[in-house]
């Protein structure tokens, strides 16, 4: 296997809604998408987002769609400084992500925070100076 993520399919309530954060808010381009359709996806570096109904992409894995509590999983977004995480922390809240952890230092020296998408998908944004991850 290539060593290689190249699409991370979020399931969403509320497509319109998870359009709007991710789109308007946290600015994320759009790639071949159309008023109506029921998968969005948008161009990231290296890989892709997609978000689809929660109860469709279920069904396609064929396990139940309730997930409750901690998911096992959280999405990482990288940053080159302290400054610039708080920043995006701050652009998220103002998209309507909800704070988990506000921006600190960390036990293995970085720095981080955790907010949730409208989904409550957790999203690290971090500072790492050990190794750029940007």
């Amino acid at each position: 296997m290539k060593p290689k993520i190249a699409l991370v399919t979020l399931g969403v309530a509320d497509l319109k809604k998870s359009l709007a954060f991710y789109r308007d808010g946290l600015g994320l381009p759009l790639h071949n998408y159309k008023d109506g359709d029921d998968m969005i996806m948008f161009r990231l570096e290296g890989s892709w987002l997609g978000l689809y109904p929660r109860e469709e992409l279920a069904k396609d894995a064929t396990v139940p769609h309730d997930g409750a509590g901690f998911r096992g999983i959280a999405l990482a977004h990288n940053e080159p400084s302290r400054e610039d995480v708080d920043k995006v922390f701050a652009e998220a809240l103002a998209a309507g992500a909800k704070p988990v952890k506000t921006p600190q230092d960390v036990f293995w020296g970085g720095y981080s925070g955790y907010f949730a998408d409208p989904d409550g998908h957790l999203w690290e944004v971090a500072y790492n100076p050990y190794t750029d991850l940007t």
